[in-house]
């Protein structure tokens, strides 16, 4: 193999007018000599096999299309190095992976699943703080929205709208200490890249509202040791083959103030390079890092 590495950074329309990473990402990587392009992951050229890597970024529209998304991933995979891997992000498109890292020990915001035609039971809506309901499969808190305490009939009705078009449904107790902020810490081929704090996003109870803004209020954040070891513990968790070039891991604090999962990102996340100085630098190393290995 020789010549410059062609690397696709693979987006989605929205991504293409959003995503204010994306143009960041693909200069710095020409920059670094590479031809890197911006690709949709559903682009009729996509022709994948002629690209050495394709990175995964802002591919935003994947739950509306779970499963063409998902042969899209595999089908990217057999003709080229895929990052995050096809199994990671198999595994990582369902939030019912919470349940798994809950098993290996990581402190995760306690969760119960509903599926398609399973019986419901109420008492998982009966919360001290409210509960948050949302769809197993989505991005962006779509189709998510919290309820007051008393609020249960509300709650059972969002949750039967969902199982009645056959979506698997989580139910959450809410954590009022979101209140004084998420946290979202970002790896970058394992290691600890940076860190942002933003504001709470179910701002209304009650209203399933899908044009909010999914990242209000960022600010640039310092993790705590206790955050910093419940977000390794989560990447710990995560099934073979566990090699990833980005992650990031979206924190909350209990009851006890201590640090729970609330999500594990690890297919489109957006990455937040524009608020550290080095986190774009360390993305593209990781990437070129990787070129080598493919190329070698």
């Amino acid at each position: 193999m020789s010549g410059v590495t062609k690397v696709a950074v693979v987006t989605s329309d929205a991504g293409l007018e959003y995503d204010v990473d994306l143009p960041l990402i693909v200069d710095a990587l020409r920059a670094d000599g590479m031809d890197a392009q911006a690709v949709t992951w559903d682009a009729d050229q996509g022709n994948w096999e002629r690209f050495d890597l394709a990175v995964i970024r802002s591919t935003w529209d994947y739950a509306e299309r779970h499963d063409e998304y998902l042969t899209w991933v595999d089908t990217a995979a057999r003709a080229t190095r895929l990052w995050n891997p096809a199994p990671v992000v198999h595994w990582n498109s369902d939030k019912r992976y919470l349940l798994k890292l809950g098993e290996r020990g990581v402190p995760i915001v306690p969760t119960r699943i509903l599926a398609p035609g399973e019986a419901i039971g109420e008492e998982a809506f009966d919360q001290a703080d409210g509960v948050v309901v949302k769809p197993a499969v989505s991005a962006g808190a779509r189709d998510t929205a919290r309820y007051l305490p008393g609020r249960h009939a509300d709650a059972l009705g969002h949750a039967r709208m969902l199982l009645e078009q056959g979506r698997t449904v989580m139910v959450q107790p809410y954590l009022p200490l979101v209140e004084e902020g998420e946290r979202a810490l970002v790896f970058v081929a394992g290691d600890f890249s940076h860190a942002i704090r933003k504001g709470p996003v179910l701002t209304e109870a009650g209203v399933i509202d899908n044009e909010r803004v999914a990242h209000p209020g960022v600010t640039p954040y310092v993790p705590t040791d206790a955050e910093l070891r419940a977000a390794r513990a989560a990447l710990a968790a995560v099934p073979p083959p566990g090699d990833l070039l980005f992650a990031r891991v979206d924190l909350a604090l209990g009851e006890n103030r201590q640090p729970v999962v609330m999500e594990l990102e690890l297919v489109e996340p957006n990455l937040f390079l524009d608020t550290d100085p080095r986190g774009l630098e360390r993305f593209v190393e990781a990437v070129a890092a990787e070129s080598r290995r493919t190329r070698a």
